[in-house]
């Protein structure tokens, strides 16, 4: 008994250019430096060192510290300034992490702020004229909105990526499109969301992208490490849910398999349990409906979304009921019942399929069930 739910794949490529100026080589110097050299010339070079910075940065981002350091090698050779950026940048959504900007950044540039390409993309991020338009804001607050500003190409890009992610995840709550989050965001960056909605995964044409950008992960994970628990779904699965139906008897698990009806082998992204037609089926927390229709491959769906735990969000998904008996926005409490067990969809016969999904990420159920028999 079940349904359609996959992983996907990759993406393609965007470009950039722009002439760049190099200062004049320094004077020679007729005669050895004296002592006062010696003493005041260090600082000099550090205040020029830090006036260099702001310089580009256009300023300290808020969580600045002294002592952070400037060096140009902190993380993979990014100035270590860019740091606070994009994680301020990434706390707009829970889909987008500090070291996917990065590696989008590195993609796109190769952090080269003066740059533009064939597309007239300008600064760390590509931007267009027309993009930055919808995406640009002053926010390191120097009296400029600017993309050749990285701070400000920086934040915008966490906007842009966001809104993408936010799109994507409406698209797979309501069953149109399967696929990891974050390769999907990817995907509706390089190709748009349409074209990802069309295909209903990760479309043929984005993933040279989508591969070239995952390949540079690793690379920036560091900028990831004020979140310990790296973003990843799964990372805390304590029994805090309630049995969704009165026997909980699996008869399709969380993971890869051989679909019934496809014959396509993918991740089955819940756990089926059987249970008769028209059984009561009910909420496992208490929270808001924020999901409830018919779709085509989960027939009769209904979303709870329970807000954060550690931080991340938690929501949990009842498909190919016979009916729904919640309305978008209506508040529920554990045990309310949200529908009733059926086969709609694409399905082989009645059962509830039933999903977690923390963080944006599809995780087993199984631990988060107080009771799993």
């Amino acid at each position: 008994m079940s349904e359609e739910h996959a992983v996907d794949t990759p993406v393609r490529d965007t470009g950039s250019g722009a002439p760049t100026q190099t200062p004049p080589p320094p004077s020679p110097r007729r005669r050895g430096p004296g002592p006062v050299v010696f003493l005041v010339l260090p600082g000099l070079l550090t205040l020029s060192a830090v006036a260099g910075v702001l310089a580009l940065t256009g300023g300290l981002p808020d969580d600045w510290t002294p002592g952070g350091g400037t060096q140009q090698d902190a993380v993979a050779g990014v100035n270590d300034t860019y740091g606070p950026w994009l994680r301020k940048a990434a706390d707009a959504c829970s889909v987008v992490t500090p070291s996917v900007l990065a590696a989008q950044i590195d993609q796109l540039t190769g952090w080269d702020n003066a740059t533009a390409g064939a597309s007239g993309g300008q600064g760390i991020a590509a931007f267009t004229d027309a993009q930055w338009r919808t995406w640009g804001k002053d926010d390191d607050g120097n009296g400029t909105s600017s993309p050749g500003d990285p701070a400000d190409a920086i934040m915008a890009l966490g906007r842009q990526d966001c809104s993408l992610a936010r799109k994507v995840t409406d698209l797979r709550t309501d069953g149109t499109v399967n696929g990891d989050l974050v390769d999907l965001t990817l995907a509706a960056y390089a190709v748009g969301t349409d074209a990802v909605e069309k295909a209903g995964r990760v479309p043929a044409d984005a993933t040279t992208y989508l591969t070239e950008v995952k390949a540079l992960f690793a690379k920036y994970a560091e900028f990831d490490r004020e979140d310990p628990s790296g973003g990843a779904a799964g990372a805390q699965a304590d029994a805090i849910l309630a049995p969704p139906v009165t026997t909980l008897t699996i008869t399709s698990p969380y993971g890869s398999r051989k679909h019934p009806l496809t014959g396509v082998t993918k991740l089955h992204t819940g756990v089926d349990f059987g249970a008769p037609q028209g059984a009561q089926v009910s909420a496992a927390r208490a929270g808001t409906v924020v999901f409830a229709a018919l779709t085509k491959a989960y027939g009769n769906r209904v979303v709870v979304d329970h807000g954060t735990i550690e931080g991340k969000r938690l929501q949990t998904t009842y498909s190919h009921l016979s009916r729904i008996d919640v309305t978008v926005g209506q508040g529920v409490q554990t045990g309310t019942p949200v529908g009733r067990v059926g086969s709609t969809g694409l399905s082989t016969g009645p059962h509830l399929h039933f999903e977690v999904i923390y963080d944006g990420y599809y995780t087993d159920p199984q631990p988060w069930l107080s009771s799993s028999g």
